[in-house]
């Protein structure tokens, strides 16, 4: 399926972004990757092609779509059918062949192979340094309500407190690159684990510097950080640098080199805003933790794409 045989609608707004996203997925690699995998039927009804599967799986993310809400955007939606190439096709997948084909990518841990794959065509474009790294923790939150069927709440998930709120739900952890702001690194965990357990994960080992915020205050003390060659660059707490007296020149030194520290820090929340806002994640859907860090894989490999995007396609012309 090539990108001119599509047919998009590029005058909506819709439709743009769809065409944006679909000049720069790298669809060959994401394809062999899944491929040997694929399910083989000799008899009864074919099954979908992947590419396709493929294609309304991104639909999903980038929408903010159910399973249920997915099948019926394809029978609604012609903009859909025309990006998955089912534009002329009598028959469409269903929620459970939806369901099944990220239970397949779910089986094989393919996501976190997807944003490698991502991340190495980023790599190879320039746009990934691998000079420094910036890392947090943002909460997701899950159902807290025991209306279900087991009377009961992901046992998985866990509740901790952010100032003076309670969450329910679970954590995200990535590591960022600091100079494109793109995600190389994910780690899912139940909300009430503590950011500083996490940060010698979030690095790959080839920069030199790493920033965070207060919440990792320490790191550097920790066992685990101890055999990583890398500098941590974590910003003061906001009281501190309030009590501060700039009219002192030591202490307004300190507040610059805060603020400068601050502002590499801040390129962390880009793809957070873009998962939460632009894709509407701000709740899981699965139960059990392997689930929702498989789609927390796709999502920020995604987010991925959609931030550098605009670089990318001028990069191609």
């Amino acid at each position: 399926m090539k990108q001119t045989d599509l047919g998009l609608d590029l005058t909506t707004r819709k439709g743009k972004v769809v065409g944006e996203m679909n000049r720069v997925v790298p669809w060959s690699a994401l394809l062999a990757l899944i491929e040997p995998h694929a399910p083989r039927q000799d008899r009864g009804r074919p099954p979908f092609g992947i590419e396709a599967m493929l294609r309304i799986h991104f639909l999903q993310h980038w929408f903010g779509l159910s399973d249920v809400a997915m099948e019926e955007a394809l029978f609604d939606v012609p903009l859909y059918r025309q990006f998955a190439g089912l534009g002329g096709m009598n028959r469409l997948p269903d929620r459970v062949s939806i369901l099944r084909f990220r239970h397949l990518l779910e089986q094989h841990e393919l996501a976190p192979k997807m944003l490698e794959a991502f991340n190495a065509t980023r790599t190879a474009k320039g746009l990934i340094r691998k000079e420094g790294t910036a890392i947090d923790a943002t909460l997701i939150a899950a159902p807290s309500s025991t209306k279900n069927g087991t009377g009961t709440r992901d046992p998985e998930m866990h509740q901790a407190k952010k100032g003076n709120q309670w969450h329910f739900g679970l954590k995200a952890h990535i590591g960022v690159d600091a100079d494109s702001d793109l995600v190389h690194t994910v780690v899912g965990t139940a909300a009430h684990v503590s950011d500083r357990t996490q940060a010698h994960a979030l690095v790959h080992g080839e920069e030199s510097d790493a920033s965070a915020d207060p919440g990792y205050q320490g790191v550097e003390k920790r066992e685990d950080t101890q055999a990583i060659e890398t500098e941590w660059h974590v910003t003061t707490r906001l009281g501190k640098r309030r009590a501060l007296d700039k009219s002192k020149p030591a202490a307004a030194l300190i507040d610059r080199i805060e603020q400068a520290k601050a502002r590499i820090r801040a390129k962390v929340e880009r793809p957070f805003r873009v998962v939460k806002r632009q894709f509407g994640h701000v709740k899981v859907r699965d139960r059990r933790l392997a689930k929702n860090a498989a789609q927390l894989h796709m999502l920020f490999a995604l987010s991925n794409l959609w931030m550098a995007r605009h670089r990318t396609i001028g990069a191609m012309g």
